[in-house]
């Protein structure tokens, strides 16, 4: 039974992987005006299309599906998807009555994406930014959200495979520090040049096993670090998905 329970640690992270709650494939739009006058955007009636290809013959809506959506302010936009197609348009909606269409732009193959949107009296005009990469995107709701989640749910499932394998309960401080840290380089660092979620869990799981087992060299082995590290990582993805998916309308 134990032998058991340890292949599916290991099969889970396979259909796990896209589903956690680390930073998700993401697209931020920057508005720059050429019209004298700047309306503002009106977010209920702005939309992302997907596009099967460079014509966009098929396409269909973004839409709303649990984190993922095109969220607008008045003056910019950002959009979240659990996976992109290969060419985007954006249709945006303004205050003033206006509607303008974008040209159909290509989808980065990276976790995060920045472009700038060039607002003409009809029209838009979508092109990558050259922007790099800043620190902003860790005080946001979705990466403070999904710190506490993980958090919580990875202590709480290393305090059961402690209790399990009858180790110290102190090796609970080094499972929080190792988070802290693998969460705080994924999101500010790593997801603007990871191109999906399965480096980001890899990355997770080895640095917080190394992690974990250079903070406890004589109560834990590095293969019990490994173990622990691999139970905690697939239980806060799986579990971690289904809360963010719940409470999606709560993190943006």
């Amino acid at each position: 039974m134990k032998k058991l329970f340890l292949c599916l640690l290991l099969i889970c992270p396979l259909c796990a992987a896209w589903a956690d709650v680390s930073p998700k494939p993401e697209m931020e739009f920057s508005f720059i005006y050429s019209t004298d006058k700047k309306p503002l955007i009106d977010p209920l009636r702005s939309e992302q299309i997907q596009c099967a290809d460079n014509q966009c013959l098929e396409s269909k809506p973004l839409g709303h599906y649990g984190l993922q959506k095109l969220y607008c302010q008045a003056s910019s936009c950002f959009s979240v998807a659990y996976e992109y197609t290969d060419f985007q348009k954006l249709i945006i909606a303004f205050e003033d009555g206006s509607v303008r269409e974008s040209n159909i732009f290509p989808a980065t193959h990276k976790l995060r994406a920045r472009y700038n949107v060039y607002v003409d009296a009809d029209k838009l005009l979508v092109e990558p930014s050259s922007i790099t990469p800043d620190l902003a995107s860790w005080a946001r709701t979705d990466a403070l959200f999904s710190l506490f989640l993980v958090l919580v749910l990875e202590l709480v499932t290393a305090a059961a495979y402690l209790i399990y394998t009858q180790k110290s309960f102190t090796i609970l401080w080094s499972v929080a520090v190792a988070n802290v840290i693998t969460m705080a380089v994924s999101w500010v660092l790593l997801a603007w040049y990871a191109s999906d979620t399965a480096f980001l869990w890899v990355f997770y799981v080895v640095s917080e096993a190394l992690i974990i087992q250079l903070m406890n060299p004589k109560k834990l082995s590095l293969k019990d670090s490994f173990m622990l590290s691999i139970t905690a990582n697939v239980t806060s993805y799986s579990i971690g998905m289904i809360l963010s998916f719940w409470l999606a309308e709560l993190i943006f």
